[in-house]
């Protein structure tokens, strides 16, 4: 019996002089020569980040970076309330709520254009299917709807402007392009898309594989939130969300 493979890695290695990303020295090739998104996106990706892939991550990194007092960012203030001491799990915390309901849906709407690219009747046939199995079954679509965006999330209206600006296959813009359309076809009315929509396009056209995309917006918000810390040491709310949250639901 051959014994176990030894695990490796390719991300990092260093010595008592040097550290390397991959197959570069920190210090003399990126530290003052390369951006913080090219070196993220080599680091996950494995490959060179080009002039596209730097525009396309550094949209969607500032589009989900913030907004406003979310449940993500009320965690992180509550938090920081109870144990300013500790920064980190603050943030950490709010990072927690990255999920299949805010921030994070951007992973099950790629599931969806990966299905309808991948069938044999077209991307109008498909999506049409996909909205109606949806709708049959009761289910949201991920990456449509926003409770405080109509008729249009702005967001997504940019991203999707930026993307056909850019030099990009465009196979998953069309995709959520024919979704959207079958969406409103099978509600019967215009259905919002919304950011995360716009960032599984985006982030398939370069290649990003759905499994990865909640990452990014992991990085991105991790920014926002701290931000969210700053302004909390500034002007602190985590005692007025507090005791508004406990005035406003009464003992049953």
């Amino acid at each position: 019996m051959a014994p176990p493979r030894t695990p490796t890695t390719r991300l990092c290695q260093h010595s008592l002089t040097s550290i390397h990303y991959g197959e570069r020295d920190l210090v003399q090739e990126i530290l003052g020569q390369r951006t913080f998104v090219d070196v993220m996106f080599e680091q996950v990706m494995g490959r060179p980040c080009s002039a596209v892939d730097r525009q396309v991550v550094d949209a969607v990194l500032i589009v989900l970076m913030e907004h406003g007092l979310t449940p993500s960012a009320i965690a992180t203030r509550l938090v920081y309330m109870s144990a300013p001491e500790n920064l980190q799990g603050a943030v950490a915390s709010g990072l927690m709520a990255v999920g299949s309901q805010f921030v994070g849906t951007m992973e099950n709407c790629a599931r969806l254009l990966a299905e309808i690219m991948e069938a044999e009747e077209g991307l109008d046939a498909a999506a049409d299917r996909v909205a109606r199995r949806l709708k049959a079954e009761r289910q949201a679509v991920p990456g449509f709807g926003h409770h405080l965006h109509k008729p249009d999330d702005p967001r997504a209206l940019k991203l999707i402007e930026i993307g056909h600006a850019l030099d990009l296959p465009g196979r998953h813009i069309a995709a959520l392009e024919a979704l959207a359309g079958a969406v409103d076809r099978a509600a019967g009315r215009h259905i919002t898309l919304n950011a995360t929509g716009a960032v599984a396009a985006l982030l398939g056209e370069i290649g990003v594989p759905w499994q990865l995309m909640r990452g990014f917006a992991v990085v991105s918000r991790a920014a926002g939130l701290v931000a969210h810390v700053a302004e909390e040491q500034r002007e602190p709310s985590g005692r007025f969300i507090w005791d508004l949250v406990d005035k406003a639901i009464p003992h049953a």
